[in-house]
């Protein structure tokens, strides 16, 4: 399987607590109703950090992070252009992500322990 990873940074002037609760509560629920989605994605998974420090190392860059599996490299094209994604879920995205301070990666997981 492929994995999306998408690094997440809050819209400037979001407070954490408000953009946790909008990714969570608005728009995952916008996000799974796609056909697309139903169709080719997976899994979705939502992460968001925890107010944990640890000594010697700096604070997180990233306020969450998404992760969605695919079959295939060619469905996460299906899904992120489909034309339900371009009229929904990017107007629904900006208004709480920075989507320009955001980072994404695709790739396949080698699973160690």
């Amino acid at each position: 399987m492929i994995k999306f990873t998408i690094l997440l940074r809050r819209r400037p002037g979001t407070s954490h607590e408000d953009f946790v609760s909008y990714h969570k509560n608005n728009h995952a629920a916008l996000f799974a109703s796609l056909p697309e989605v139903k169709q080719y994605v997976r899994r979705y998974v939502q992460c968001h950090p925890l107010p944990v420090t640890l000594p010697g190392l700096p604070p997180p860059e990233y306020d969450g992070i998404t992760e969605i599996w695919f079959d295939n490299a060619e469905s996460i094209e299906k899904v992120f252009g489909a034309k339900d994604y371009m009229e929904l879920i990017r107007p629904d995205e900006e208004k709480f992500l920075d989507l320009h301070g955001c980072s994404f990666l695709i790739s396949t997981e080698h699973v160690v322990i």
